[in-house]
C-alpha cells in the first residue's frame, strides 16, 4: 500500500512533533514531501535538522504564497496546519477544496467567522478534518473519561476546572505573536480550547452559554509601570540584562531557538523575544468564564498565566459523588535564565512531589484514591506520544474513550473561547448558536 503524501504549513517550533514523528516513529505509515513558510531561512534549518538527526535528505520547500503549487507539484494527499493561528482557515479551506485531507493544531481557527468557513467547507468537500487535540490522550485525562462514563459519580452536574500557567510558560505568550489578539484568539481560544475541549469530551457534551470576564492585570506596559517595575529593553537579545532578567530568554543560547527564530528575522522581521513588560499586547492574563452545557451540566473556569507554579484542578460533581484531579507540571520557576526546576522533581528540603492525583469520592463511602497508568514519557503528559501514532497509524488501536477529534469538536471548543471573548467585550452572556450554524 502507498503511503500517504504529508506536506506542512507553517515551520516553527510546533511542527517538529508531526515532521519528526514522519522521519522516525511513523516513516513506515507517511511520508513527508513538502515544507511551506512564509521564511525561506526557518525551512532551511528545520531541513539541516532532518538530515543532522534522521539522515534524511532534504524536503522541497514553498514560499507561503506557492501553497497550491505545492499541493500539485507533490501529489499531497494531507496537509498537515502549524502555521499562526489566524492563517489555520485559510490553508484548511484551501486544501479541503482542493480535494485533501486536513490535520490541524489547535485551535481550529481565531474567530466566528473563520470557524464558519471551515464548517462550510468542510460540509460541501466531505474531506477529514483532525484537530490535534493532545490532551485527550494523556492517560490521567483519558482516566477521567473513562470513570465518569462508568457511572461512578452518576450525571455530572458541575465542574470546577483552574488552570495555572507559570512565570516561564505563561510569560512565552506574552512575548510571541500570541501576543497581538488578532494573531491567537487571545489566551481563551488559543490555550483554553484545550480546556474547553476536555470539558465537552469529559461530559459528552455541547456548550450553550458563556459568560466571562477577562482583562491584562500582570504583563504589559501599563502593569509594570503601576508596580514600580522597570522595562529593561524592548527584548531580550542584545540586552545588557539577559543574564540577569528573569524574564528573558536567550535566542542565541539554544541552537533551535536561533536557528528557527534570531537567524530567520532578516527575512519577515519576526521578534522571538520581545520583553513582556512593553506596549502592543492585546490579550488577556487572567479569565473567568461560567459555561452552561446541553446536559444542564455548569462550569466554571479560571485561567491565569503569571502563577508562581504550573498545572491544573478540576473537580466534577455528580448525583452519587465527587471526582478530583491535581496536576503539578512544574512546583515552581526559579528565576535563573537556566532553570534548575523540572516538573516532578524533588525541591531542595522539600518532599517529592506527588506530580498527579485522582481521588474518587462516592457519597456515603471513604475517599478512594485512583491509580493512573504509566504517563509513558512525551509531551503534554504523554498524550502527544498516543495521538500521533492515532493519526498516523493507517491501523489505529481501538478507541473506546473516543478520543480522536473532528472538525465539530475543535469547533465547539474554540467557540467556547469566542463566545468568552465576546462577553469580555459586552459584559453579556453569549449563546453559541449566535456565533456560527453547523451545517
Amino acid at each position: 500500500m502507498a503511503k500517504t503524501r504529508y506536506v506542512v504549513v507553517g515551520l516553527g517550533s510546533r511542527s517538529r512533533m508531526y515532521t519528526r514523528a514522519l522521519l522516525a516513529d511513523h516513516r513506515d505509515d507517511g511520508e513527508l514531501v513538502g515544507l511551506c513558510d512564509v521564511n525561506q531561512t526557518r525551512m532551511d534549518f528545520q531541513n539541516k535538522w532532518f538530515a543532522d538527526e534522521f539522515h534524511a535528505g532534504p524536503v522541497p520547500t514553498y514560499d507561503a504564497a506557492d501553497f497550491h503549487r505545492m499541493l500539485d507539484e507533490q501529489r499531497a494527499d494531507a496537509v498537515i496546519v502549524t502555521s499562526v493561528d489566524r492563517t489555520h482557515d485559510h490553508y484548511i479551506v484551501e486544501a479541503m477544496r482542493t480535494g485533501r485531507d486536513v490535520i490541524t493544531e489547535k485551535p481550529l481557527t481565531t474567530d466566528e467567522q473563520k470557524c464558519q468557513r471551515i464548517l462550510d467547507a468542510q460540509a460541501e468537500t466531505g474531506r477529514e478534518l483532525t484537530v490535534t487535540f493532545n490532551y485527550r490522550y494523556a492517560p490521567r485525562n483519558s482516566k477521567v473519561r473513562e470513570i465518569i462514563a462508568s457511572g461512578a459519580i452518576g450525571d455530572v452536574v458541575s465542574v470546577h476546572f483552574e488552570w495555572l500557567l507559570d512565570t516561564r510558560h505563561g510569560a512565552d505568550y506574552f512575548r510571541r505573536w500570541h501576543r497581538d489578539k488578532r494573531n491567537s484568539g487571545g489566551l481563551m481560544i488559543h490555550k483554553s480550547s484545550h480546556h474547553f475541549d476536555l470539558v465537552n469530551w469529559w461530559l459528552g457534551a455541547v456548550p450553550q452559554t458563556v459568560f466571562g470576564f477577562g482583562g491584562l492585570h500582570f504583563y504589559g506596559w501599563d502593569n509594570a509601570q503601576a508596580r514600580g517595575e522597570t522595562v529593561r529593553s524592548y527584548r531580550s537579545h542584545g540586552s545588557a540584562d539577559l543574564a540577569t532578567d528573569p524574564w528573558a530568554i536567550d535566542l542565541a543560547g539554544s541552537a533551535e531557538l536561533k536557528g528557527l527564530y534570531l537567524d530567520a528575522e532578516h527575512e519577515d522581521g519576526y521578534l522571538r523575544d520581545r520583553n513582556v513588560f512593553t506596549d502592543g499586547i492585546s490579550i488577556e492574563d487572567d479569565m473567568a468564564v461560567l459555561a452552561r452545557y446541553d446536559t444542564g451540566a455548569t462550569l466554571s473556569y479560571h485561567l491565569t498565566a503569571y502563577s508562581p507554579w504550573e498545572g491544573y484542578r478540576v473537580g466534577f460533581n455528580g448525583t452519587k459523588g465527587r471526582l478530583e484531579l491535581d496536576v503539578v507540571e512544574r512546583s515552581y520557576v526559579s528565576g535563573d535564565v537556566i532553570d534548575p526546576n523540572a516538573a516532578g522533581a524533588d525541591q531542595p528540603g522539600n518532599e517529592p512531589i506527588d506530580r498527579t492525583r485522582m481521588t474518587l469520592r462516592p457519597h456515603w463511602q471513604p475517599p478512594q484514591p485512583v491509580e493512573i497508568s504509566e504517563e509513558g514519557g512525551g509531551g503534554h503528559g504523554g498524550g502527544d506520544r498516543r495521538l500521533l501514532a492515532d493519526v498516523f497509524s493507517p491501523r489505529p488501536e481501538p478507541d473506546p474513550l473516543a478520543r480522536a477529534a473532528r472538525h465539530t469538536d475543535g469547533a465547539y471548543a474554540m467557540l467556547t473561547g469566542a463566545a468568552a471573548n465576546r462577553s469580555f467585550a459586552t459584559g453579556l452572556p453569549v449563546a453559541i448558536s449566535d456565533l456560527v450554524t453547523f451545517p
